[in-house]
């Protein structure tokens, strides 16, 4: 984790991995406030050619990556003609190239899913300032990913506004053990998503359309998807254990539907600190970004007048399964966490093509957590491998479990 003692002294420059997205698009918005202190190098996407023209247009970083080759032969062609001189690259590696160079300060980790792990895993061997705002490098790698954090120098601040919230409530020597620094217990809190009240016998009808609208956040399809069956809290769970060093009985999963406090700690003295702040996630990214320091995000404070009320609730785990694999999976320890994540990830796509129940994306994964052979994770090769075998496996427990064409019916 990152030492108080470095400040931001000069313009620093910054990586955008999965600039395209959410957090990549609020991470510009807040850039843009502070020209004098950040300098956009890099902008990368999967093949969102028109979105990542604009912010290239707007931006002009050094490089730009597009991973299908064909974007990113069409995103040279559109920049040359605007007379921009972005150089553009290609391919999964140029990600791990743009998080290396020497013009890079910050890289914001912030590609969804297993694809991130890598570049991840190549800003920390770089000893950048690493913005965590994907879960996988810790979820899939988190012994092997910190352990190059440390032997590199690197610094690594959490995005995600749960574990950015906790590393703010946090004594400043918690690093060298909770239970020593005074902390009883991290509240990891949860919004419940959009069927927290929803009949739960209905919830094989749920349609990806239903499942994305997120009732507080603006988020992604598959991460709106994750905290609709709470798979994405449990992500978390196994993300704070790696980050704060804890194991899973120092964690308490809260549902708190107004989203205002984004995590609590508790203390051994009976004291609880908590963050809160409007739900927008370019808090968390401002922090991270100036860090020791503060600078506006562009968010306007939090009104507690107009919240009024806040409300919590133990998650049930008959309404919300997948919360509970993930338990399961981080006892289980080794290559588990990575086999949960990626036979999420397929069911999860599955159900978004209209191609298995909602119900079924913790059927898909449980069926692959018991058919999946686990390993220990003490090597990148090992994880990458239950990686891509939990991902056979699913595929397959999907084509089992999922809807043929005739059998699909959905409400609109």
């Amino acid at each position: 984790m990152p030492s108080a003692t470095k400040s931001l002294t000069a313009r620093q420059g910054v990586c955008i991995l999965g600039a395209t997205g959410t957090i990549g698009v609020n991470t510009l918005d807040v850039i843009s406030r502070h020209p004098e202190k950040y300098e956009v190098i890099a902008l990368t996407a999967y093949h969102s050619v028109d979105k990542l023209y604009e912010q290239c247009v707007d931006y002009k970083p050094l490089y730009a990556v597009m991973v299908d080759e064909r974007a990113a032969q069409q995103l040279s062609d559109r920049l040359k003609e605007a007379g921009v001189s972005t150089q553009v690259l290609s391919g999964a590696e140029s990600l791990e190239q743009v998080t290396a160079l020497d013009e890079v300060h910050q890289v914001m980790a912030a590609i969804v899913g297993a694809a991130g792990l890598l570049p991840a895993l190549a800003a920390a061997r770089s000893g950048k300032r690493i913005l965590l705002a994907n879960k996988e490098a810790l979820v899939m790698s988190g012994d092997l990913f910190l352990k190059e954090v440390k032997q590199n120098n690197a610094e690594l601040l959490p995005i995600d506004s749960e574990h950015n919230a906790i590393f703010q409530c946090m004594p400043e020597h918690y690093a060298k053990g909770l239970q020593s620094a005074g902390v009883n217990k991290i509240l990891l809190t949860a919004s419940g998503g959009p069927f927290r009240q929803r009949d739960i016998d209905t919830l094989h009808a749920v349609t990806p359309e239903e499942a994305v609208a997120h009732p507080n956040w603006v988020m992604g399809q598959k991460i709106s998807v994750d905290s609709a069956t709470m798979m994405n809290k449990g992500l978390e769970v196994i993300e704070a254990c790696w980050l704060f060093n804890c194991d899973a009985r120092m964690v308490q999963v809260v549902i708190h539907p107004q989203s205002v406090i984004h995590s609590m700690v508790s203390y051994s003295d009976g004291s609880v600190l908590a963050q809160m702040g409007n739900p927008d996630m370019r808090t968390p990214i401002a922090h991270a970004m100036a860090w020791p320091e503060r600078m506006k995000s562009g968010v306007e404070p939090l009104d507690i007048f107009e919240v009024a009320k806040l409300e919590f609730e133990k998650p049930d785990f008959d309404r919300f399964p997948c919360l509970q694999l993930a338990f399961e999976s981080l006892q289980t320890g080794g290559t588990a966490t990575s086999i949960l994540n990626a036979a999420n990830e397929i069911a999860v796509e599955a159900f978004l093509t209209k191609k298995l129940s909602f119900t079924n994306i913790s059927r898909v994964i449980e069926k692959t957590l018991e058919s999946t052979a686990v390993a220990v994770a003490n090597n990148i090769q090992t994880v990458l491998q239950a990686d891509t075998e939990a991902r056979q496996q699913a595929t397959e427990w999907v084509n089992q479990l999922g809807f043929s064409r005739a059998q699909v019916v959905w409400t609109f």
